[in-house]
């Protein structure tokens, strides 16, 4: 899916680049994770000082839905990163669920930053069901928890989807191995499926190897994005969502 502009989101260009997708044909759903390299939007990968968040009266309103309409579709579900504004100037990293062209739910990132972040954490993890898969989210350093993970999959998640953005100061990014294995440990403890969009490329001051990967229940990783490449994983899951191939 190529990177999608939304007006008045500038970093949304970069967010939406690394979105997740998941489509159906009824018995075998399919996951798919797309990662594209990073087109410079108003400074690159930083978030700049004029770009407007998502309020969430707006998303309430429908004007998410607008923005995503030419998304929409009825095979396919996307996963969307954007910035969304809450009450009192909190701001939320947060992924929308758009299926049929309306927004089902909005997950907002429980850990938002390693170091600090200019965003407030979420306080809950939503799960979703498209028809026969129910799947939680889980953004970037989320994952680096596992009562997350564990939370969502004992309340009947069978696949955690994992939107990222690895794009770090060239000397401390590659994380590749680091994430990799995270997502290899998440899988096999909490026996689901684990599918990670992270971006990829390179901009003036910042890198992102790409840590795209699909890993199923046992820990097996099927799918994984090339390095510093745009890339498109797909795993079919079977009908009894018990082994992917």
């Amino acid at each position: 899916m190529p990177p999608i502009t939304l007006p008045f989101c500038p970093q949304a260009q970069w967010k939406l680049s690394n979105s997740l997708e998941i489509a159906s044909d009824g018995a075998r759903p399919k996951a798919w994770t797309s990662c594209v390299a990073p087109r410079p939007c108003s400074g690159g990968l930083r978030t700049t000082t004029n770009a407007l968040p998502i309020s969430q009266s707006d998303v309430k309103g429908g004007k998410l839905e607008a923005l995503l309409a030419p998304l929409a579709s009825d095979e396919v579900t996307v996963i969307v990163g954007f910035t969304e504004a809450g009450g009192a100037g909190t701001l939320y990293n947060a992924a929308a669920v758009f299926h049929c062209g309306r927004v089902l739910g909005i997950y907002r990132k429980r850990h938002p930053a390693i170091r600090r972040s200019v965003y407030s954490a979420g306080d809950q993890s939503p799960i979703f069901t498209i028809g026969r898969l129910s799947f939680g989210i889980m953004i970037c350093n989320d994952s680096n928890y596992p009562e997350v993970a564990a939370d969502m999959v004992a309340r009947g998640a069978k696949a955690l989807l994992v939107p990222s953005n690895n794009s770090l100061p060239p000397e401390r990014a590659d994380v590749v191995a680091l994430t990799r294995a995270v997502d290899v440990q998440r899988a096999r403890e909490n026996e689901v499926m684990i599918v990670r969009a992270d971006v990829a490329g390179r901009t003036a001051d910042r890198v992102s190897f790409g840590s795209s990967a699909i890993v199923d229940a046992s820990g097996t990783v099927l799918r994984a994005g090339q390095v510093l490449r745009e890339d498109i994983l797909v795993a079919e899951i079977h009908a009894g969502l018990d082994q992917p191939t």
